[in-house]
């Protein structure tokens, strides 16, 4: 099933007149020789044609060798021959098989093939059409390369060759200067030049003549000629107006050059290396080199000139060259220094590119040179050699550039490094060696989620295998498992889990003798799999299936047997959840792999012996998502495309589709449509196999699961299949289906219309989908046009489009009802209808269905493009009519014709019409018209766009008065935002078409009395602005659309021109104004989706005059934007408006190949601009600027071309921040924002500071060098007045900015010790902004500190922190240096705790002497200090400091200083307020934050040791529980409930409480008021067991059960609070528990009961909360036994309504509440009663399966219970519904808003749980004795479902013919009741 691969375009060859005379006169009479056969070659017209003729040449000639005859026209046939060689394209395959002719042409005929070739090559080479260069340079080129003849031809003609060469590309050059701005011409042009280096390089690597070029005379014609050459070879490196590439390619002729000319050889060594050191000594160099390469032996080379040198340097000379001595080894050394000079001054992304590749050839060179090397040499490139440290420094810094390119090649220098190393110390490197040892090291502390890490220790697993690895880190295999829940990292983490498990079996299998090594390497790999596949995240499991497990499969397909036998043997009892796959998910995972990658022979052979029926269906209609789609991947892949489908996988399939077929996740409907693709292109594939086994008279076929099934059968069945499967599909499509049903079904219809196309021609098909589709189904397809969602539209119309037109066809009064219905949806005032008509347009005229009377012509022109035109110009008509109407009266437009509609269609239409069809002359005229149309509209909605607040225009009122409030509105919306801005807006004044004159004039009239239809007009500002903004772009869309399909070149036919230049300059004019006029967001956005289409026209745009157009509009907007003109119309609000839209335009459509001269010229003017200065009197200019330097930095298109300028970026928006202008200020925060993203990447997390979204320091400085000084400077600044007395908070505001990038950096194992980027500087600068007065600046400098301070210098930093803290006895103590010290110190250790093992002796060490600093600031902690906030944070650091020292050095005993840290802790605690207790109306700064922090101390101490810190007084954890603050009570009660929460089984959490802290939480759940507390306890209150509580709580507070029972219904019933919820779910948890039949308590009273069943069945309600319906679903869930049990508890009508709830929870919007649903139904399918009804017993369920198997349940009970006769007139009245005038009366309520989409139906299906009900009733009817029911119930239900029957037809009879499409929600509102009130009329009918 792979793509047929497009073959190369094969162009007839073609003879000069000439020649064509030449064979003719030559040709024999027969036909036979070599001119007749090249004569009928050039009359063939076929190139495949010509390719056969050719290759007859060869034999031809070798005949005639053989028969000895002397053919005298040979020579002259051989001439032609060259001839037409040199005439051939240089793609032309016909080329390369002439070639081959000629090289294997006989040995007598070679010398006149040479002769021939030689002269026409000489005339070649005499031309002087600069045009026809290329193409000579291109024939040199092929006979060099592939053809003999024509490079012995080339060497004859050296010395004309060589001329040529040089005046060619002199010329080239001189022509692309010329042609500066025409970027097309210059592209084609340095093409050229590109070609004419290659050729001369080619020239001197493959003629053996430049051999001894260094011999020839200095006045010889070769010498000059190449002396010419280098010069203009050095003239092209050092422009860097051309391309990088060909600097590149003429860095490598350079040094080719010097090297063949230079004499004696031994000179080039110290020759190059001076010229790449710019150290050239003139006066010992050749005269001729000078006056060739003066410019490059100069000290002021270009950095793009050296690092091309640099490359010519690897990669041209001979580096094993004997002669060169120790110099080769000096000049290597010195070109890496000269790399690593350039790597600091280099910015730009092109030349970081080629720098790493030159770094990374660099390494392939020495490690040629090193074997043969001297000992210096190899001292200099050992592991720990400087160069090394470089080359390592540099792979760091680079391994996490935002360029894949150059991280591969990060990974090629540093498994280049590791050889080195080998080569040079000699060893075998085994592990243990010094230099890996480390490396390794370092690289396993490296955090994993930097990709370099993998990349790193992937090659060292290369390198010395993966053993030394494990023995450091055994549990590395389960930490990469562990972050590949990242996307960004689990390319990287698979690799290098495949390089170590292939290292680790190969090595274990050459270590053992047998098979026993099998179950280590399954230890070490598969378990971690199995673990993370069972219990990991969603992401987790699903990138390791993709990317880990076929990997694994692929290294050892045994270990499927291994996995299966785990996962079967716990599948039962690891079912899994909606969270969690389970072990049943792992195994269908592990299935599916294995099947899709070829390790399943076959599905019988899964079926029968891996997995049972049972669990896949189970599978199937899983809860989780990803089991659903594992289990029918495993149905549906398959390797083998032709494997036949067992009965059992259809069978399966159908149950699949029948149940699950609609998800609410994208995702899900995705897969799910892709894997049944698959299966029917397996039924496709296999059924032409069948087809030929049937065929062949085969009586079975191969591989078939029914041994002897014969294939004819299978196609029977396939046919069947594929129909049960459409019907199922179609049947979906029933009215209020939901969008998600909608969109899988008409997808997976559209798969088959796909798969099975309609056959042109006679041709076996297993199946057609017209087969199955008839008018009906045809109509279902158009009325899903009217869905509110766009992909249902353009799903059902692909395909109506897919069917035969025989079968999507329409009667002539369907075409005028359709056509009609559709002009009106193009005038509502609903947007998504205007969408409706544009897909009803589109089908009409594919189905060349038009109205006749649309047809004015007596013959009207049949066909798309002619329908398309008709349809068009009556769109048009009516647009026309209706803008009149707009210029007159905007309000009538906006309220009967708001204009967009039309437009839409005519896009639509345009949209679906091929470019090569216009060749009607009607069309030149629809476009002028479409162009007049589109201005006019344009003058009229512009005066709303253009105001100054048009979103202030949006009144939701509907009143009458909105007329003349619209009125006043509209008399004031001249702009007033801008420089003292415009006083009238003009659109495109001058032109004749469209010129309104003033403002005045385009405002349209609005009179308060006018009436539209009729009626009085009552429409609200909102639809006036919505109709102008809308309008706007349907415009710009439309003109967009015009510049994409119309051709700017002539066609023939009569319509010569379509769109003429004049017009395309008059849109770009319009584009211009509006882009840069308009005020409203979403108006000039889509301007600019418009303005975009034609700028990317333009930049492809042959003529010059077009090309240069974006050019000069970007300059001119430029220019504005510096004049700061106060007439200038420009937008200084709104962040530019849509100026930087307008210039993103300009910017993106340029070539990314090219210079981007526009970008580099945009962005030095912009940041001129934007860096704070005198010179500009006004400050709008650095606004425009920083608002667009935001939008280009934001802009992904510009990819890496922007990273130059970041830095510049970055120092105007810091600078602009401390501006005293706000929008200044407001702007540049806009333009750091960005960069900060730009730099640090897209926010991955809810962290703000995630390490995802951090870089190291000294990666970040190598990337921004100029940011070093700059960010220090300013640093230095803003912290020398910060500890002042007098220090203001609005002196130095860029703080914020410096202290939030730096505190996004962190510190790294591997960070090298560039002196020049050293981070020391800061460390004390950023040490004193912690003493700020700002709060919020003393934790950004806290968090700044630690990547300026490096893990080991830690300990030395805190204890240097502690010290200067001040005593108690001091004078003068400042609590804001003492906060600012307190927070350093806390960051600190926790970076330098992350950094380091907490159990590892060295860190516990450090850490106790730390401790010993802090317990002599121990003040701090007590009363003696008064400020609570460094109260708080040194409670803080001892909490850290405890957490660190928790862990026991080798387990032998505490840590070091750990006792003395608890007895201070226990001091602390008993001189705190926990003891004395607190203040009466305590208040002072910070006390929440002290609070919490005391709390979580004496948490910790009190789970630790409680009897240390106890004495005689309560325990902490119950003073806490009684404090007077919430915050303590909230914090321990939290505390509590995660510890209870990892104790299990539930029965022993009471126990581990202890009494004291039980009975002060029965006493606080009792009397506590504070809702989060109360909601807290509630929460602890319903982990526990209630049969243990519940005596304890009567025994405490005298509460009985059911008093408890009362007091919790009490507080679930209150509204509004927040333990509301949890109350209710607890109330469950105790009613269930009084309810059980073995308990001895006494059963709760009816009203509680009662009670309870209201408030669980008001919490279901659609409007409320979804935290409400969760909680009534945990309460059903925790009764599930009582509603499933063998007798009715609760009664019958209590049961019903309860069931009723959860009928209604699971057809819920939240997929949350359905699946806390459906475990109702898993907990009731569990029961005795229901246990054998299903195969689905304790399996969590989907809710689509669960809502079926509910009524399953509840009519297998209803039996049980023996009260059918009871419940069937509640179950009818069910399936009835409500009443229609109640659902009318509701509608009638409702509003008609604007954007309201009426009713949006993402999930619930009435009609679903109406078929569900139906066929239960229907069986139940069926299958056993009804008992009788109440008569007069059922009488009643007969009268009501007949007077329904009868309202439902007067409703849709008064409704207007269409109104499936005109009045969509009624109509289908009235369908579903309809179809309810017949199944109701049914099953009474059933009853009798």
């Amino acid at each position: 099933m792979g793509v047929k691969k497009k073959g190369a375009q094969v162009t007839a060859l073609t003879i000069c007149h000439r020649d064509l005379e030449t064979l003719s006169s030559l040709a024999d009479v027969e036909g036979r020789n070599l001119a007749s056969l090249l004569l009928h070659c050039a009359q063939l017209s076929d190139g495949v044609l010509q390719i056969r003729q050719i290759k007859e040449i060869v034999p031809l000639l070798e005949k005639t060798k053989k028969n000895g005859v002397c053919d005298p026209t040979i020579p002259s046939c051989l001439d032609v021959l060259a001839g037409i060689y040199l005439s051939l394209n240089q793609k032309n395959p016909l080329k390369k098989v002439l070639a081959s002719s000629l090289n294997g042409l006989p040995d007598c005929f070679l010398m006149e093939a040479i002769q021939s070739f030689t002269s026409r090559l000489q005339e070649e080479l005499s031309t002087t059409d600069l045009h026809m260069y290329r193409n000579v340079m291109d024939n040199l080129a092929s006979c060099l390369e592939n053809l003999h003849l024509g490079k012995v031809g080339v060497g004859r003609l050296l010395q004309h060759v060589l001329p040529f060469l040089q005046k060619s590309l002199s010329e080239i050059s001189e022509e692309n200067r010329k042609s500066a701005g025409n970027r097309i011409v210059q592209t084609q042009l340095m093409n050229d030049l590109l070609v004419g280096v290659r050729v001369s390089v080619m020239l001197v690597q493959k003629l053996p003549a430049f051999q001894q070029a260094h011999l020839e005379l200095p006045d010889s014609p070769m010498w000059q000629s190449m002396c010419a050459l280098l010069t203009v070879f050095t003239a092209l490196l050092t422009n860097d107006e051309l391309l990088q590439t060909i600097q590149s390619t003429c860095g490598l002729a350079v040094i080719l050059f010097i090297k063949v000319m230079l004499h004696p050889p031994e000179k080039i060594p110290e020759l190059v290396s001076s010229l790449l050191r710019g150290s050239v000594d003139c006066a010992h160099v050749p005269e001729w080199l000078l006056s060739c390469c003066g410019s490059l032996c100069c000290a002021d080379v270009p950095y793009a000139a050296r690092l091309f040198l640099c490359q010519g340097t690897l990669s041209m000379l001979d580096w094993k060259d004997v002669c060169w001595g120790l110099d080769t080894e000096r000049l290597l050394l010195d070109t890496v220094q000269v790399l690593f000079t350039l790597s600091t001054e280099i910015k730009e992304s092109t030349l970081e590119m080629f720098l790493c590749r030159i770094l990374a050839s660099w390494t392939n060179t020495a490690i040629q040179v090193l074997p043969l090397g001297s000992s210096s040499l190899k001292d200099s490139l050992h592991g720990g050699s400087r160069i090394v440290k470089r080359l390592l420094e540099y792979v760091y810094t680079h391994w996490e550039h935002p360029l894949d390119a150059l991280r591969h090649q990060t990974k090629v220098i540093f498994r280049n490094l590791l050889q080195m190393h080998q080569l040079s110390s000699g060893e075998c490197s085994l592990g243990t060696e010094g230099f890996i040892s480390e490396l390794t090291q370092s690289l396993l502390q490296l955090e994993w989620h930097i990709r370099g890490k993998y990349m790193g220790l992937a090659c060292l697993v290369a390198h010395v295998g993966v053993d030394p690895v494990l023995a450091v880190a055994h549990t590395i295999p389960s930490q990469i498992l562990e972050v590949m829940g990242d996307q960004a990292l689990v390319p990287y983490a698979s690799d290098l889990l495949e390089t170590m498990f292939r290292n680790h079996k190969s090595h274990l299998r050459s270590q053992s003798v047998d098979s026993t090594w099998v179950d280590q390497w399954h230890e070490t790999w598969v378990a971690p799999l199995l673990l993370i596949l069972c219990e990991g995240s969603l992401e987790q499991r699903s990138y390791v299936i993709d990317y880990y497990l076929p990997k694994l499969l692929d290294c050892n397909p045994e270990s499927l047997s291994y996995m299966v036998k785990i996962l079967q043997a716990s599948a039962d009892i690891k079912a899994g959840s909606c969270e969690s796959r389970g072990a049943l998910g792992a195994l269908m995972a592990c299935l599916r792999t294995a099947r899709a990658h070829g390790h399943l022979q076959s599905a019988t052979e899964t079926w029968r012996d891996l997995v049972s029926g049972a669990r896949i269906k189970r599978g199937l209609v899983h809860q989780h998502f990803q089991v659903r789609m594992d289990t029918l991947g495993l149905l549906c892949e398959s390797n083998r495309s032709t494997e036949v489908i067992s009965v059992e996988e259809a069978q399966w399939i159908q149950f699949f589709l029948t149940h699950t077929l609609h998800s609410q996740a994208p995702g899900v409907r995705q897969q799910t449509c892709a894997l049944l693709k698959k299966l029917f292109l397996r039924v496709r594939e296999s059924s032409q196999v069948l087809y030929r086994l049937e065929q062949s008279g085969l009586k079975h076929s191969p591989g078939s699961e029914a041994d002897g099934e014969h294939p004819s059968s299978i196609l029977h069945r396939y046919k069947n299949f594929m129909s049960s499967i459409c019907n199922t599909l179609f049947e979906a499509l029933f009215p209020g289906s939901s969008y998600s049903t909608r969109f899988s079904a008409l997808t997976l219809l559209g798969s088959i219309a796909e798969v099975f196309p309609a056959p042109e021609g006679p041709s076996q098909s297993v199946y057609q989908l017209s087969d199955d589709v008839d008018a009906g189904r045809v109509q279902t397809l158009v009325h899903c046009f009217t869905s509110t969602f766009e992909d249902v539209k353009l799903l059902a119309f692909d395909l109506v489009m897919k069917l035969p037109r025989s079968v999507a066809h329409f009667q002539d009064e369907d075409m005028r009802g359709l056509f009609q219905a559709a002009l009106e949806l193009s005038t509502s005032t609903k947007p998504y209808d205007c969408v409706t008509a544009s897909y009803l347009l589109a089908l009409l005229i594919w189905q060349d269905a038009l109205p006749p009377e649309l047809c004015g012509d007596p013959q009207p022109t049949r066909g798309v493009e002619g329908n398309t035109l008709r349809v068009i110009k009556c769109l048009l008509e009516n647009l026309e009519e209706e803008i009149a109407q707009a210029e007159s009266s905007l309000l009538r437009a906006a309220a009967s014709c708001p204009l967009y509609g039309r437009v839409h269609c005519i896009i639509g239409v345009f949209q679906k019409l091929s470019p090569d069809l216009l060749q009607l002359a009607e069309w030149r005229d629809v476009v002028e018209r479409l162009l007049s149309a589109s201005y006019r509209l344009s003058a009229v909605v512009a005066p709303i766009i253009q105001s100054s607040s048009p979103e202030g225009l949006v009144p939701m009122d509907t009143d009458s008065e909105s007329t003349q409030r619209l009125q006043r509105i509209l008399s004031e919306i001249q702009p007033r935002d801008s420089n003292g801005y415009f006083t009238q807006a003009q659109v495109l004044k001058g032109h004749s078409a469209f010129d309104l004159g003033d403002l005045s004039a385009s405002v349209p009239r609005v009179d308060s009395t006018e009436e539209v239809t009729g009626t009085a007009c009552d429409v609200t500002a909102q639809m006036v602005l919505v109709c102008c903004w809308r309008s706007m772009k349907e415009v710009a869309l439309l003109l967009g659309t015009l510049c994409q399909l119309l051709p700017l070149q002539p066609l023939p036919g009569p319509a010569s021109i379509l769109l003429t230049e004049e017009q395309v300059r008059e849109i770009g004019d319009y584009f211009k104004q509006h882009l840069l006029q308009s005020r409203h967001r979403g108006a000039f956005e889509l301007a600019y989706t418009g303005f975009i289409k034609l700028t990317e026209t333009l930049t492809r745009c042959p003529d010059a005059h077009l090309q240069q157009l974006p050019e000069h509009w970007l300059q001119e907007v430029l220019v504005e934007i510096r004049s700061s003109n106060p007439s200038s119309k420009l937008c200084a609000t709104r962040r530019s408006a849509g100026i930087p839209f307008y210039i993103q335009a300009l910017l993106a459509s340029e070539p990314k190949k090219g210079k981007m001269t526009l970008l580099k010229m945009t962005m030095r003017e912009l940041l001129s601009l934007a860096a704070p200065g005198d010179e500009l009197p006004s400050t709008v200019p650095q606004v425009h600027s920083l608002n667009i330097l935001r939008a280009l930095f934001r802009d992904t298109r510009l990819g890496e071309g922007v990273i130059p300028y970041v830095a510049e970026g970055m120092k105007a928006a810091i600078l602009g921040f401390t501006s005293p202008v706000w929008p200044v200020r407001n702007s540049s925060t806009l333009l750091f924002s960005t960069l900060i993203t730009r730099i640090f990447g897209v926010k991955r997390g809810r962290d703000e500071l995630s390490k995802k979204n951090r870089m190291t320091g000294s990666e970040f400085f190598s990337r921004f060098p100029e940011l070093y000084p700059f960010l220090l400077k300013q640093l230095e600044a803003v912290s020398s007045n910060v500890d002042r007395d007098t220090w203001e908070l609005n002196r130095h505001p860029g703080m914020f900015l410096l202290l939030l990038v730096l505190e996004r950096l962190y510190p790294s194992p591997m960070d090298g010790s560039c002196s020049a980027l050293s981070l020391a500087p800061f460390q004390p600068f950023i040490m004193r902004c912690g003493r700020s007065p700002v709060y919020r600046l003393r934790e950004m400098a806290a968090r700044a500190l630690v990547p300026f301070v490096t893990t080991e210098a830690v300990p030395t930093t805190v204890r240097a922190l502690l010290a200067k803290l001040p005593n108690p006895t001091d004078r003068s103590i400042r609590q804001n240096h003492i906060h600012g010290a307190l927070l350093q110190v806390l960051h600190l250790l926790h970076a330098f705790s992350d950094a380091k093992p907490r159990g590892g002796a060295h860190c516990q060490q450090e850490l106790a002497t730390v401790l010993v600093c802090a317990q002599a600031k121990v003040w701090l902690a007590k009363r003696q200090n008064p400020c609570l906030v460094t109260r708080a944070v040194y409670l803080d650091i001892l909490l850290l400091l405890a957490h660190c020292l928790d862990t026991p050095t080798g387990g032998l005993g505490p840590a070091p200083g750990q006792p003395e840290l608890w007895k201070h802790v226990s001091g602390i605690l008993e001189d705190s307020e926990l003891k004395t207790g607190f203040p009466s109306a305590w208040a002072a700064p910070g006390l929440p934050q002290y609070l919490k922090s005391l709390a979580r101390l004496a948490i910790t101490a009190a789970c630790r040791a409680p009897g240390r810190v106890q004495g005689r007084t309560p325990a902490p954890l119950v003073l806490l529980l009684g404090s007077s603050f919430p915050e303590m009570r909230l914090q321990t009660l939290q505390a509590l409930g995660a510890q209870l929460l990892a104790i299990h089984p539930c029965k022993d959490r009471l126990a581990a409480l202890g009494s004291d802290v039980a009975r002060a939480l029965m006493k606080l759940a009792v009397h506590e008021e504070d809702p989060q507390c109360l909601h807290q306890v509630l929460s602890v209150l319903l982990s526990l067991d209630p049969g243990q509580w519940l005596p304890q709580m009567q025994h405490c507070e005298n509460l009985t059960p059911e008093a408890i029972l009362s007091w919790t219904l009490d507080i679930a019933a209150q509204k509004r609070s927040e333990a509301q919820y949890m109350a209710l779910r607890l109330a469950s948890r105790v009613l269930a528990l009084l309810l059980q039949p073995c308990k001895e308590t006494s059963t709760p009273g009816a009203p509680v009961m009662s009670r309870w069943v209201q408030l669980v069945v008001a919490s279901c309600g659609e409007q409320l909360p979804t935290e409400s319906r969760l909680a009534a679903a945990t309460a059903l869930a925790s009764t599930a036994h009582l509603l499933a049990g063998p007798c009715l508890v609760l009664g019958l009508q209590a049961t019903l309504a309860l069931w009723r709830s959860e009928l209604a929870l699971l057809q819920s919007e939240e997929q949350t509440v359905r699946d806390a649903a459906s475990e109702v139904v898993t907990i009731a399918l569990s029961q005795e009663t229901t246990r054998q009804l299903t195969d689905f017993a304790s399996c969590p369920l989907d809710a689509s399966m669960a809502l079926s198997l509910a009524l399953t349940v509840l009519s297998h009970l209803l039996q049980i219970w023996g009260q059918l006769g009871t419940s069937v007139p509640i179950l009818l009245t069910w399936v009835l519904g409500e009443d229609l005038e109640e659902c009318q009366d509701e509608q009638q309520g409702d509003e008609d808003h604007l954007f309201d989409k009426d009713t949006v139906n993402l999930w619930a299906e009435p009609l679903l749980l109406v078929k569900h009900l139906n066929a239960h009733l229907v069986q139940l009817l069926t299958d056993a004795p009804l008992p009788p029911c109440d008569p007069e119930q059922l009488q009643a239900l007969h009268s009501r479902a007949q007077a329904q029957c009868h309202l439902l037809s007067q409703r849709l009879g008064r409704l207007p013919p269409n109104a499936a499409f005109l009045r969509t929600p009624e109509f289908t509102q009235l369908r579903i009741t309809e179809e309810r009130t017949q199944a109701c009329l049914r099953l009474l009918a059933q009853l009798g």
